[in-house]
């Protein structure tokens, strides 16, 4: 079984891959060695016959934090081409999942924020713990989600999207619930069972037709291709280039407030 820097896998006898966002320490922060890994996990259980369902989670606290703001900063300090080749890593990261022929259930916790919520909208269907906290926080650091946005987008529509794309501020369970972003909420001793309800359908259905039907679903879904996805990353570098994303991130970084707060 391949191993990875920044997750954990653990495949059950049924089939069923269970892999763990594991930068606990970093509160799951898309840092670029993850998004290689999350990328890598993609192609390589997704292709395997032995796989049935994977089910998606985070170490620690919370699900994911969205982007790793030190990444971020070095975009800002880098050239354009650097900042396009790293905005790429996350785009394919993100589709790469969104195409992988298997089914994704996230096991969402704690909070899923930026690319967090990202990642909710590629699971084919995510759980949020009770008390989960949501939010894309992107404008208060002075960039937009850009990347995440065509999956955002093909999940909750553009009227949900314009409800919490602009204002950064951070939402619960039930509104995301409301929203389209996972599909249940459970309590901390009913979401193993909610988990479970979501995995149990997919070990009686035959393997290829789930994949099929998947590829059929997004042809006939929101149009996500290679020209949408290379907008997002020139308009992602594009508002990396600017004076807000610069002093946004740096005034988080050293805890203090934005200059337009």
């Amino acid at each position: 079984m391949t191993s990875f820097e920044t997750l954990t896998v653990n495949i059950d006898a049924r089939g069923v891959a269970y892999v763990g966002l594991n930068r606990a320490d970093k509160r799951n922060a898309l840092s670029p060695q993850m998004l290689i890994d999350l990328s890598d996990m993609a192609m390589t259980l997704g292709r395997s016959d032995d796989i049935r369902a994977i089910v998606l989670s985070g170490e620690g606290s919370v699900f994911c934090a969205g982007g790793d703001l030190n990444w971020m900063r070095e975009q800002i300090m880098g050239d354009r081409t650097t900042r396009m080749r790293e905005a790429r890593k996350l785009a394919m990261m993100l589709n790469t999942l969104n195409e992988m022929p298997k089914p994704l259930i996230g096991r969402v916790h704690g909070g899923a924020f930026g690319g967090g919520i990202g990642m909710c909208c590629v699971c084919d269907v995510a759980i949020a713990l009770e008390g989960t906290k949501f939010g894309l926080t992107e404008t208060k650091l002075g960039i937009t989600p850009a990347t995440i946005s065509p999956y955002v987008m093909a999940r909750i529509g553009e009227g949900h999207a314009r409800r919490i794309f602009m204002s950064s501020r951070i939402f619960d369970a039930p509104e995301a619930k409301a929203l389209g972003i996972v599909a249940d909420v459970a309590s901390a001793d009913q979401i193993d069972a909610a988990i479970e309800a979501q995995v149990a359908p997919y070990l009686v259905v035959a393997p290829k037709a789930v994949g099929e039907a998947k590829a059929l679903a997004r042809l006939l879904g929101p149009r996500i291709d290679a020209a949408m996805i290379d907008e997002t990353i020139s308009r992602l570098a594009d508002i990396w280039e600017g004076d807000e994303a610069r002093e946004g991130i740096e005034a988080f970084l050293n805890k203090r407030p934005a200059p337009w707060a």
